[in-house]
């Protein structure tokens, strides 16, 4: 019996845990961390044997496979003896694509990844049977275990690229690539951006690629290598052939000849990046053979992601925006570029080296006033010190959203933006997110 060792108990690991005994293997899992108490009722239910707050050695480097959580570095010593002995090393997605026939469609990029993929999935669950996992909602390898889905959407991260093997995906979407992560990448922008490419290495010509032709890193890396599959770019600025494009509110999308035409004022998301995630996702709606209409109206009652430019709450004529999810400066540049009014804008946390010039155009138009919040504040202090009458930092969401309260205006926006990771304050973005929406309600 071949044994499959799964590092972390969380939602990925379980699934591939569970997955894993379904098809006969001697399954151990271990997490270094603690295991939640509903993954490890699960496990024991299912008989799994796993450990927590520990890695027992002796138990894990006599494995046939390891399937790493994505959260896990290659630089643990603990990984490093793993490949040392010859052991293959795979993602979640790896393992659990083995297992399933069904159409997959991955889903890459810095920004906007969630949100493409949670909209791609709203268009085709109206006339396909779908499943949305990944770095998303429930495990990939459980639904593949307790109801195989016809077809896939997966959000994929570049930690989940970085160790598959044959993984193929049907159509693979880029959204962008900005400089992220870069702590895990040898602090090399084109190491990040070698991992996002993975998505395609094991296309045929038979399968698609979509990805943003006004993206210059893009481009850039399509100009050198040569790919498989089927090209089908889009752009806001220039006309496309075989692909998307938009022109006078209207995505227009042409496929192997066929087109089909969008008219966008009714689309619920706001911001031009937004556009262009609707885009991405109707032409994967188009190729999958899902009528005009559908895809119309389903533009049009989607509610969006939470935590991701969210509206909150409007409280004496000023507009409370969650977007807890903007963890890099490019996020924070999309929403900082959609405000249509003076914005006293929430920002801060674990800086993971970040670059801030870009935002300065946005911020000189558009924020009266910066609220930092974060441990250390000291770099946003000297990026945006000069920039606005108003800077001031503190320690609490609840302080964060009090002030942010006094400063605004009737007409005004309050946007939490962070650009940076929550971990110095919150135990995630997501956390960070509620206990904002939290303390607004509470004003």
């Amino acid at each position: 019996m071949k044994k499959l060792v799964v590092l972390g108990g969380g939602e990925s690991g379980v699934g591939t845990a569970l997955l894993g005994k379904a098809k006969g293997y001697k399954v151990f899992v271990s997490d270094n961390g603690k295991i939640k108490k509903t993954y490890k009722d699960v496990l024991l239910n299912n008989e799994i044997e796993f450990e927590d707050e520990q890695h027992t050695e002796s138990k894990i480097l006599n494995a046939d496979l390891v399937m790493k959580s994505p959260g896990i570095p290659d630089k643990v010593a603990l990984v490093k003896k793993i490949r040392e002995a010859g052991i293959k090393v795979v993602s979640e997605i790896e393992f659990a694509s083995n297992y399933t026939d069904a159409t997959l469609v991955a889903i890459t990029g810095s920004n906007g990844k969630t949100t493409t993929a949670t909209l791609t999935h709203h268009l085709l669950k109206q006339e396909l049977d779908v499943g949305l996992a990944g770095n998303i909602g429930d495990s990939f390898a459980k639904q593949i275990l307790e109801k195989d889905h016809q077809n896939y959407v997966l959000e994929v991260s570049s930690f989940q690229l970085d160790d598959i093997d044959l993984f193929q995906p049907k159509i693979a979407i880029l959204t962008n690539i900005t400089p992220d992560h870069l702590d895990r990448y040898d602090y090399k922008f084109e190491n990040y951006i070698a991992s996002k490419f993975r998505i395609v290495e094991n296309q045929t010509p038979d399968d698609y690629f979509i990805y943003d032709a006004d993206d210059e890193v893009i481009s850039n890396w399509l100009d050198q290598h040569q790919i498989q599959s089927k090209k089908l770019p889009f752009s806001l600025t220039k006309v496309i052939e075989e692909g998307a494009y938009y022109n006078n509110k209207e995505i227009i999308i042409t496929i192997d000849n066929n087109k089909i035409i969008m008219p966008t004022e009714n689309i619920t998301l706001e911001g031009k990046h937004n556009i262009k995630n609707a885009m991405a996702a109707s032409t994967v709606a188009h190729l999958l053979k899902i009528r005009k209409q559908t895809i119309r109206e389903s533009l049009e009652n989607f509610q969006g992601v939470e935590h991701r430019l969210e509206h909150v709450l409007r409280i004496n004529k000023v507009q409370y925006i969650n977007d807890s999810k903007a963890t890099n400066v490019n996020a924070t540049y999309f929403a900082l570029e959609s405000m249509d009014a003076p914005t006293v804008w929430i920002v801060g946390g674990v800086d993971k080296g970040n670059d801030y010039n870009e935002l300065y155009p946005f911020v000189n138009e558009k924020v009266k006033a910066i609220v930092c919040l974060g441990v250390d504040n000291k770099k946003l202090f000297e990026a945006f010190g000069n920039l606005v009458d108003i800077i001031v930092e503190t320690q609490y969401m609840s302080e964060a959203v009090k002030i942010a309260y006094k400063v605004a205006e009737a007409g005004d926006n309050v946007l939490l933006s962070p650009a940076c990771a929550s971990f110095d304050l919150f135990e995630n973005y997501e956390d960070r997110g509620r206990q904002f929406k939290d303390a607004v309600r509470n004003l």
